[in-house]
């Protein structure tokens, strides 16, 4: 069977590189499937989860917007940040959040 080469790369580095069965992404306006053999295509990402399927393993990844573009069976994938699922921090998230929720909403 085809295979997809998914290529994430950031400002910073290259964050992925490697062959998948299927790949989902979070565009601005919905999500995404990219299988072997897709139109070809440019899209612009929204914020969110990027589920990468190789071999039946799924690797997920947290997406900060960005760029894809699908030709042939490579997937280019653009972002300001890509972060493994598994290496997120919900408390520190949580902290975060409720930083924020006490700043103010609007300015003079």
């Amino acid at each position: 069977m085809a295979q997809l080469n998914c290529i994430v790369v950031t400002h910073e580095r290259t964050a992925l590189d490697e062959s998948a069965d299927f790949v989902a992404l979070p565009l601005y306006d919905g999500e995404i499937g990219i299988a072997p053999s897709h139109s070809p295509m440019i899209g612009r990402l929204g914020y969110g989860e990027m589920r990468i399927r190789a071999g039946g393993v799924v690797k997920r990844f947290y997406l900060d917007g960005g760029f894809v573009q699908v030709i042939g069976n490579v997937v280019s994938v653009l972002t300001n940040r890509a972060v493994p699922a598994d290496s997120l921090d919900a408390a520190a998230a949580a902290e975060q959040l409720e930083a924020a929720n006490k700043k103010p909403s609007n300015t003079p």
